[in-house]
């Protein structure tokens, strides 16, 4: 194995965990590059004990003291964005520009977290005559992060900086399959000053994250991951009482109209469904083409056709997955829908046993298929047809999920009526990718969020805060009233 067997982050320090382990696995060459622990939840108790006693001075700790680790933790990721996004390639797949891309978010995530004593500020009024009123934010205290395996950098920083600069004390639980990265961004952490205890990571699977969920003394949990997972977590974690955000997955629906500008159309759309092979909550994933979209079509079979497996298209996570992915292609095509790209049976030369799928594109695929209601998270576009912009968005509306939609048309009536009537929690026009950038916050509607709040930007700072509400009465003359 390249890598040592990954240990936990307890307290400061890595340490050993007696517990079955995992073979981790690059899924470009399917080689095995190191093995991950399957942690009990005495793990978990570990820890938490760590952080219960870090917090007391952590959460004392000025705002302003706080966010000075997470200036030169974002200093520190770009010093070694080269190592760093090395690493996500070699645990995730991703070619090296999508890589490097990620963890540049990491830092623009970062500096935001080095804005939050600005934005946090607390408020102040007089209410009435010499009575003021005044509310300032409070970490919530021991709060837990579960993460998934598409991105291993990114989104762990979506919750990890805000978290932290507001004063929590954080257990980090990575996806099982990209290990690595988290153990990185714990080096970098201690490095920028971060005290031993404030952030802990504990790896493992479904025991790890059923500890978390049951754990008393932790107090939030944020997740992302499947739907299917994302509804067992929320449920889990909030029949024990504890504030829950979870993030599940999506079917992204993008609405072409014939007035779409053809390059930017055509371009957009498969930048976004092939973009880290698909394997990313914000990936396109049905095409809605209204009337006369042929032009478009047409020069979208060249773009896709332009992307090279092995070259500007990673694999996808493992040979389970590249499997599922075929098989929904396959379905498609036995009931009727036109293959128009396949990237079926794909092989890189000199990485036989890599996990990889081509881009591939599907027309004439019917709103009832499995290919045009389940998430797929591979590079898969499906093109559904539709008479008018109506009968798209009944399309758009009908999905259980909610996380992005887009509209590609010249027309600003148009563009507004759709971003208007999609039932998604983050909308764009002319953009394939219509991911919020900060301060915006990233979070989707129906089955694509469980919990109150958004992940990232402002939106987070409720879920990781809490408010206490402060009345004074120091004037005589204030006198005696009803909120006496």
């Amino acid at each position: 194995m390249k890598y040592k067997p990954v240990q936990n982050y307890i307290n400061g320090e890595f340490v050993s965990v007696e517990a079955n382990h995992l073979d981790v696995y690059n899924p470009a060459d399917g080689s095995v590059i190191s093995q991950v622990p399957l942690s009990p939840k005495s793990e978990i108790d570990r820890a938490v004990e760590a952080a219960k006693k870090a917090f007391p001075e952590w959460s004392a700790t000025p705002i302003k003291e706080r966010v000075q680790v997470f200036y030169k933790y974002k200093a520190l990721l770009e010093k070694n964005l080269d190592e760093l996004a090395a690493l996500v390639t070699e645990e995730n797949g991703k070619v090296l520009s999508e890589a490097k891309a990620e963890v540049l978010k990491s830092a623009e995530l970062t500096e935001f977290a080095c804005s939050l004593p600005q934005i946090t500020a607390g408020e102040i009024l007089e209410v009435s005559k010499g009575v003021e009123c005044r509310i300032d934010k409070y970490p919530v205290g021991i709060v837990a992060s579960i993460t998934p395996f598409n991105f291993p950098n990114m989104v762990a920083n979506w919750s990890l900086p805000n978290a932290i600069a507001l004063g929590n004390c954080m257990i980090l639980k990575p996806s099982e399959l990209v290990p690595l990265s988290a153990n990185k961004i714990a080096e970098l952490l201690k490095e920028a000053g971060l005290p031993d205890g404030v952030l802990n990571i504990v790896h493992g699977g479904q025991e790890t994250v059923e500890a978390i969920c049951d754990h008393p003394a932790i107090d939030a949990v944020s997740f992302v991951g499947s739907t299917r997972v994302a509804k067992i977590v929320y449920r889990r974690s909030t029949s024990n009482l504890k504030r829950c955000l979870a993030l599940g997955g999506a079917k992204n629906h993008l609405i072409v109209m014939p007035d779409a500008d053809t390059e930017m159309a055509s371009s957009n759309i498969v930048a976004s469904m092939s973009g880290c092979a698909g394997q990313r909550c914000m990936a396109a994933s049905v095409m809605m083409a209204v009337g006369d979209v042929e032009h478009i079509i047409k020069r979208m079979i060249h773009y896709t056709k332009q992307i090279v497996p092995g070259e500007n298209l990673g694999p996808v996570i493992s040979k389970e997955a590249k499997a599922r992915i075929e098989s929904y292609i396959s379905e498609a095509e036995e009931l009727g829908a036109k293959i128009l790209v396949d990237g079926r049976g794909t092989v890189v030369k000199g990485k036989e046993n890599g996990y990889y799928v081509g881009a591939t594109l599907i027309d004439y695929v019917k709103p009832n298929m499995r290919i045009a209601q389940e998430e797929i998270f591979g590079p898969v576009l499906v093109i559904i047809r539709a008479s008018d912009v109506d009968e798209a968005l009944k399309v758009e509306n009908s999905s259980n999920y909610g996380n992005a939609a887009s509209v590609f048309t010249e027309s600003g009536g148009v563009a507004r009526y759709v971003t208007e009537h999609a039932s998604a929690g983050m909308v764009g026009v002319n953009v394939g990718v219509p991911v919020p950038r900060e301060p915006f916050s990233f979070g989707g509607w129906n089955e694509s969020k469980f919990g109150v709040g958004d992940i990232t930007g402002r939106g987070s700072i409720e879920f990781w805060t809490k408010s206490k509400k402060m009345t004074t009465k120091w004037n005589r003359e204030a006198g005696v009233n009803w909120m006496s």
